[in-house]
This record gives C-alpha cells, sequence and structure tokens, in this order.
C-alpha cells in the first residue's frame, strides 16, 4: 500500500534510541496520570492555556506523534488497525492525534494513499477541534499549533499533500486562528492561503477567511468560547473585503445584538457583539442603534429589559 516511507527533516537529537527517549516519555506519562489522578481528588478542576503549550505538560498524544516520527515501524500495527477501522467514528480522530507529525515526514508514493490519509487527519483534527470548543478547552492546542506553524506555515510540508486537502487544511484552520490564539499569525497566514477555483466568485483570500469565520460565529453555543471569538475579531479591521463579505460579516455580528432568536445571546455576548460590530463598521452606528431600539419595543416582553438597561 506504501511504497516507501523515508524519514526527512529530522535531526539526530530529536530521532535518538529508543531506550535513551525511553526515560523522557516516562517521565511525560507519569507527569500526565498524576495530573489525571489529581483531577479525580478535585486538586484540579480545568485544563489550562499553559498545560498544553508548547512550555506546559507534553500530552499523551504529543508524545506518541513524535515517537512515531522517529520510529515509524513501531507504528504500522497501529496505522493498519486505523486503516481497517476507517468506518468507525473515532478512528480519523486517533490517526490525526498519533499520525499528523508522521504523515508530514514520510514520502507517500501512492496518491490515493496520501488523499486517504489527509481526509483523515483533516477530519479527525476538525472533531477533536470541536471537542475543545464544544468544552472550552485547549487540549489539543499542540495538533493545531504544528498544523498551522509547521504546516500551513511551512511550503514544503505543505505541498506534502494533495491541493484539496491544503485548501481544506487553511478553512479549518481559519474556523479556529481565534479560538486557540493565533490572531497575531494572520498576516503570514494569509499569505500562504493556496489558490482557489471559485476565487473569482468568492473574492480574495480575505473573504474567504472572514467568510469561514462568520459560519463558525454561526455555530458558537459556549458563551465564553463565543465571548472568546468577538474579543479577537477586532483584528480583522482594515481587511480589504468584497461589499457580500463585509455585509454577511455585519449581519453575523448584528444577529448577536438582538436578545431574541434564533441566537438568543446572553446580555455579555449582545454587549460584545455590539463592542466589535461598532469596531468594524463605525459608519452607521447610531442609526443602527435607533433601529435595534425600535423593532425591541414592539415585542413587550422585552420592555422591562430596556427600560432596565439590561439589553
Amino acid at each position: 500500500m506504501i511504497q516507501k516511507r523515508a524519514i526527512v527533516g529530522r535531526s539526530q537529537s530529536e530521532c535518538q534510541a529508543p531506550t535513551v527517549r525511553s526515560s523522557a516519555y516516562l517521565n511525560a506519562l507519569t507527569l500526565e496520570i498524576e495530573k489525571k489522578l489529581q483531577h479525580y481528588f478535585g486538586e484540579e478542576d480545568a485544563i489550562s492555556v499553559a498545560d498544553d503549550g508548547y512550555s506546559g505538560l507534553i500530552c499523551f498524544y504529543s508524545v506518541l506523534a513524535d515517537y512515531f516520527v522517529c520510529m515509524p515501524q513501531n507504528g504500522k500495527s497501529i496505522l493498519d488497525l486505523i486503516v481497517q477501522l476507517w468506518s468507525l467514528s473515532f478512528a480519523s480522530n486517533i490517526f490525526a492525534l498519533l499520525f499528523h507529525k508522521w504523515m508530514f515526514e514520510v514520502q507517500l508514493d501512492n496518491p490515493e494513499v496520501s488523499l486517504r490519509y489527509s481526509a483523515a487527519l483533516l477530519q479527525g483534527a476538525a472533531n477533536v477541534f470541536w471537542i475543545d470548543i464544544q468544552t472550552n478547552a485547549m487540549r489539543f492546542l499542540r495538533l493545531f499549533q504544528y498544523l498551522l506553524d509547521e504546516v500551513a506555515l511551512d511550503s514544503e510540508r505543505l505541498k506534502k499533500i494533495p491541493q484539496q486537502a491544503q485548501r481544506d487544511m487553511f478553512l479549518l484552520l481559519s474556523r479556529l486562528i481565534f479560538f486557540y490564539n493565533s490572531a497575531d499569525k494572520l498576516e503570514s497566514f494569509l499569505k500562504q492561503f493556496p489558490d482557489f477555483p471559485n476565487a473569482f466568485l468568492i473574492g480574495s483570500v480575505a473573504d474567504i477567511f472572514v467568510i469561514e469565520l462568520a459560519d463558525q460565529l454561526q455555530k458558537l453555543k459556549v458563551e465564553p468560547v463565543l465571548l472568546h471569538y468577538l474579543s479577537q475579531i477586532k483584528v480583522l479591521q482594515g481587511l480589504e473585503l468584497r461589499m457580500t463579505t463585509s455585509t454577511r460579516l455585519k449581519t453575523c455580528l448584528y444577529s448577536f445584538t438582538s436578545p431574541c432568536g434564533p441566537m438568543y445571546p446572553t446580555r455579555a455576548v449582545r454587549h460584545a457583539a455590539w463592542d466589535a460590530l461598532n469596531f468594524l463598521f463605525p459608519v452607521g452606528r447610531y442609526p443602527r442603534h435607533v433601529i435595534s431600539l425600535f423593532f425591541r419595543l414592539l415585542y413587550p416582553w422585552y420592555s422591562d429589559s430596556i427600560l432596565a438597561g439590561n439589553c
């Protein structure tokens, strides 16, 4: 199935003999086990950004991902099992976590295999990232950082997956770059965007990015996550967008300013949405507030909230 697997781009210090690395792996795994035990004893209730950052504790999947790059033959049996279980929902998740680095450090000579693995990687990554969003955690921050820093921003690694997979990866990262606190890399990220065949209909890479971001905002139901996105979205100021894209973003933000459906946002979300809307689109700020107040007065059950200053 795979004609050739050659490890590239790895220094000798990264791929030492297992006997040398085993101590580091055991220490990392011991820390993780200790962390889980502390959680059960109520000593730790949440996972912070620092825990999963580059300078924080090492995650199980990150340790194994490095190991399978240095010792690919030891991961072959697991990879074969995953291939046999493609139809199961969790198979792509496991593949993305354990083999996301392996995908870009080996040479896959079979285009069909490369396409299949790329699709599994992106599907699995999307699944685990959504788990982070739904739980307001950053357990898979390392996976995101690798895909962004080491793949999307590295043209040589990016070329190792098919063009369609490249486009899908950038769309996926576009939806998550604010969540994982990487807005400072937005300019570099947009410069690396691959060509899209329908770009003449959609617009520039900035338009594609904003469209994905607006769609992501509409799906968010966790208040802290939504507030985080709205606080980060102000970095979009200055982007040159088509009128249709600008209107789409404006409509998306405006939908969070009303206490009624379909979003039913909380007061904190409404205020954050107003702040973002007024910052990105200062023209028409006061007419928007007047129109919003007028329409809400049409609904008697919101009158008390308006008079009390809660809306």
